[in-house]
């Protein structure tokens, strides 16, 4: 089996192996691929493996040999799905390898937006603590979770890790959710849509985007939100009209915007988000601490392994 590995860099920039995927099967790799390469990169190739490379209807028509695309990750919106299953292409995925690193991430936002670490901590190399007559310095409302409400929109492996980080640290926890209320743990309440963004101190988004959830967030919704909100976002950047929430965060209305994900990655220089000081942006980094990595390594060569037998998994 011939693999192609188009975009390589930001799962394995160096520090893990290919090894097991080379023993699998006859392995060519490149760190990065314009799309315009696609096809020259992938004409002779039986399986891909991606990460962000798009592959459309088009690409496929040029790729008669392809039998295989690998996922680098845990969402897929950057294949047509529809495409490869029409050509008999088996598409693969990585389901739950970075559930406690996107977690755990969450909660570095929102800890963040809640208490202003980085707020202090510049405050404090630039000499502000020096210059005080008190023992304390703070100039910027602090917030403590317990008690708050936490609404979260997606119950996934996701989802429901932050469900279980927010019960511990005493946050009352909605989530709107396909699953039915008997199957939830009994700290989660099931809501709608509508009532979870009426009634939430924080709300978090955990699901995939699909072209039916576009924009889910945008300036009706923002508005059913509670003043001062805070509004996490480590889905998919698409979620929310980002237009709407830099309005929300420059009226007040939002307390906080805090996301890993943008519409466009990397963003446009005049995003709306980048001049708002109360939006807290990582660059999509949430899922790649070396531990979820490895795991995504294991995952990729079992889904190569399996396929070769002919017992794919992790299909979608």
């Amino acid at each position: 089996m011939k693999i192609v590995i188009l975009d390589c860099h930001a799962v394995n920039p160096g520090d893990l192996s290919w090894e097991p995927i080379k023993q699998l099967a006859d392995c060519t790799i490149y760190e990065r691929t314009r799309q315009e390469d696609v096809v020259e990169r992938a004409k002779d190739a039986d399986g891909i493996l991606i990460n962000k490379v798009n592959i459309t209807e088009e690409v496929l028509q040029q790729l008669p040999k392809l039998k295989y695309i690998g996922e680098l990750a845990t969402g897929y919106n950057n294949i047509d799905i529809a495409a490869a299953r029409a050509r008999g292409v088996v598409v693969c995925n990585i389901p739950a390898y970075s559930t406690d690193s996107v977690a755990q991430h969450v909660f570095a936002l929102l800890l963040n937006a809640a208490t202003r670490v980085d707020h202090y901590a510049e405050a404090v190399r630039r000499g502000e603590w020096c210059k005080q007559q008190d023992f304390c310095y703070w100039d910027t409302p602090l917030i403590e979770l317990a008690g708050k409400t936490l609404g979260i929109v997606g119950l996934g492996h996701i989802g429901q890790k932050v469900a279980q980080i927010a019960h511990a640290m005493g946050m009352d926890i909605s989530a709107y959710t396909s699953k039915n209320s008997t199957d939830l743990p009994e700290c989660i309440r099931k809501t709608t849509l509508e009532g979870l963004f009426s009634t939430s101190d924080v709300i978090t988004l955990h699901c995939p985007l699909t072209a039916e959830n576009a924009h889910m967030i945008n300036a009706e919704r923002l508005q059913k939100m509670r003043p001062g909100t805070i509004l996490i976002n480590t889905g998919r950047g698409g979620l929310i009209d980002e237009q709407a929430v830099a309005d929300a965060l420059e009226s007040g209305h939002l307390k906080a915007y805090c996301a890993d994900v943008m519409t466009d990655e990397p963003p446009r220089k005049d995003n709306p988000l980048l001049q708002q000081p109360n939006a807290y942006i990582t660059p999509h980094v949430a899922w790649a601490t070396r531990e979820a990595r490895e795991r995504l390594m294991a995952i990729a060569v079992e889904n190569i392994r399996k396929f070769i037998e002919g017992t794919p998994q992790n299909c979608v």
